[in-house]
């Protein structure tokens, strides 16, 4: 049961004054308020991005505008949840499921920087935006980890581990490639800022290699329900695409880095490694969500989940476009002449669906 914070100013020493109707549902619903909502941010602003590469210009520039607002409105939210119901922003830090939902104020963050990088073309905001993400990501990555280590009750592995656990990698990825993508524009020392962003790719591919085997081995061992596959599964294909964007970056400033020019050769491949990956997934993850919806039947009804659905599709268009500019492969650009439309309906729909839940609250 979701504890509901009752307290209220008093006009006198015994009489209260009246609480409006909706007052308690309000304050339950911030009390209870996923952590993982930031990834309607980084959904918009992926889709924002994916239609900015491939020619949809008002469609980029109004989702720029549409984000800017969502992440005001969800930075207030996440600070008035801070404020009343500390308690339970804490249990949330502690809890294997819902945790590792923070990382996404960290890629929402850095893609935010990206849309004024690219869209709004504005380098000193994409900057800024960088580093509150290079601060968010430390606090988020060392404080949620550390509380799972010590935490004395942890689940089984088939209990605790699902595709979100996998915005570690994509808040880290983020970082990497924001930085690589400002470095130049900005004219600060690009050898050092290229260095600090490849290391922080090449920790974010391990970790995704960590974390896609233990969640290949619950797919592969342990008995799965429709409801286990929730949206954020997606982000195993997600993951693998924006550390491809990031290996694309990095790749794209080897002039102005000698490390990364004499690695240059490793870090294409790896890129087209972790491309290669996000593709193997994306059939996989279609028959998957065949199964869940259509053979069992799980209805589809909004949930903020769904955020990282849609992020996966507007972030592989975007990585193939980078990609096959990287690699001078042209024939790959079909593929995110169709994933732009894919995440912009998916966009559509999972927006369609938050109107609707607000308008019946």
């Amino acid at each position: 049961m979701i504890p509901i914070d009752t307290s209220q100013d008093m006009t006198t020493p015994t009489q209260p004054t009246p609480m409006p109707p909706d007052q308690p549902l309000r304050d339950e619903w911030l009390a209870g308020m996923p952590p993982n909502y930031f990834a309607m941010v980084m959904a918009t602003g992926i889709v924002s991005l994916a239609a900015q590469v491939n020619g949809f210009r008002l469609i980029a520039v109004a989702l720029l505008a549409l984000n800017v607002l969502f992440y005001m409105v969800l930075w207030a939210l996440l600070m008035a949840r801070l404020l009343r119901h500390r308690r339970r922003v804490l249990a949330d830090l502690s809890s294997h499921g819902r945790s590792v939902g923070f990382f996404t104020v960290v890629a929402a963050t850095c893609v935010l920087g990206s849309q004024f990088f690219y869209v709004a073309d504005r380098p000193a905001i994409a900057a800024g935006l960088w580093f509150a993400g290079i601060a968010l990501w430390a606090l988020v990555t060392y404080t949620v980890f550390t509380m799972l280590i010590i935490s004395p009750a942890k689940p089984t592995l088939g209990e605790g581990i699902h595709g979100g656990w996998l915005l570690a990698v994509v808040a880290a990825q983020s970082v990497a490639a924001l930085g690589a993508q400002v470095a130049g524009p900005m004219e600060w020392n690009d050898p050092a800022v290229l260095f600090f962003c490849l290391t922080v790719w090449l920790g974010g591919g391990m970790l995704y290699i960590w974390i896609i085997s233990l969640i290949f081995y619950r797919y592969m061992f342990f008995a799965l329900k429709p409801t286990d596959l929730s949206p954020p599964y997606w982000i195993n294909m997600g993951a693998g695409a924006i550390t491809t964007l990031a290996g694309t970056a990095i790749a794209a400033g080897a002039a102005a880095s000698p490390i990364v020019a004499r690695l240059l050769p490793f870090i294409e491949g790896f890129t087209i490694f972790f491309w290669a990956t996000a593709t193997w997934w994306v059939p996989m993850l279609l028959i998957l969500g065949i199964w869940r919806h259509v053979y069992c039947r799980v209805p589809l009804r909004y949930d903020p989940q769904y955020w990282g659905l849609v992020f996966p599709l507007g972030m592989y268009a975007v990585c193939t476009v980078r990609l096959a500019n990287t690699i001078h492969a042209p024939f790959l650009m079909v593929i995110p002449q169709v994933f732009v439309y894919a995440a912009m309906v998916a966009w559509l729909v999972v927006f369609i669906g938050l109107l609707g839940v607000l308008l019946r609250r």
